[in-house]
């Protein structure tokens, strides 16, 4: 075994080994940064729907608020569930400060 290791590489077959050594660990690299872009892609596309889905409720809840504080419809509570209503000039009173 020892013998194996004593006999010195030629120049050439050191630089080769090098090299080799510099491709595999580049193609490993490359697999690895590709790898992690994909992961980055497929978060990414999750955090957009994630963001749709949000816009979407929000514009339901904004719809919603609007329809809930409409005057015509606290007008119409108003007048028929607490028996509201505008009062006639004679009733209104003036309250000195």
């Amino acid at each position: 075994m020892s013998k194996l290791f004593a006999k010195p590489l030629p120049g050439g077959s050191f630089l080769m080994l090098l090299l080799f050594i510099g491709v595999l660990v580049s193609a490993i690299a490359v697999s690895y940064s590709a790898h992690l872009n994909r992961q980055l892609l497929n978060s990414l596309y999750n955090e957009l729907s994630e963001r749709d889905k949000a816009q979407a409720e929000w514009g339901r809840l904004i719809l919603e608020q609007s329809t809930w504080t409409a005057h015509s419809r606290i007008e119409a509570l108003a007048s028929g569930q607490l028996k509201m209503r505008i009062p006639d000039a004679a009733e209104i009173k003036m309250v000195a400060p």
